[in-house]
């Protein structure tokens, strides 16, 4: 694998300790929140803001070197060389990654596409997880 240091330089950002320790947090906590992102790193990094983590995040995602889930709160992730999916429990949150539907992305194409060259297929499977649905047995 392509190392941090080497990756943001090919996406034409400047290597910092704040930027690598951003990026190994989330490679350690996929689907971080913002909170949680600057949570793991704000002991490593003297003088983290939670608007430079925001700041610094955009330029993650900006560059494809990080994907961004939309939700409340957004979610951020490393795995971003394939077209994966996202399973969520309503109850606890839980987010865990689901290979595509189809096996090859997009996996959803549109009936109509409205001339849009389509790069990625969202796909959110929500539900209860079985820890979840265990406890509302048990209750």
């Amino acid at each position: 694998m392509i190392s941090w240091t080497d990756r943001l330089r090919a996406a034409g950002l400047r290597v910092t300790s704040r930027r690598l320790a951003l990026l190994e947090a989330l490679d350690a906590h996929p689907h971080a929140s913002v909170d949680e992102v600057f949570q793991h790193t704000a002991a490593l990094v003297p003088s983290l803001t939670k608007q430079a983590v925001y700041v610094s995040l955009d330029d993650f995602v900006a560059s494809g070197l990080i994907r961004r889930l939309d939700g409340s709160p957004a979610r951020y992730e490393t795995r971003t060389a394939d077209n994966h999916h996202h399973l969520i429990c309503d109850d606890c949150g839980k987010i865990i990654d689901v290979d595509c539907a189809v096996g090859e992305a997009p996996c959803l194409i549109p009936g109509h596409a409205e001339g849009f060259n389509i790069r990625v297929a969202e796909v959110v499977y929500r539900g209860q997880c079985p820890e979840c649905a265990a406890l509302a047995i048990a209750s």
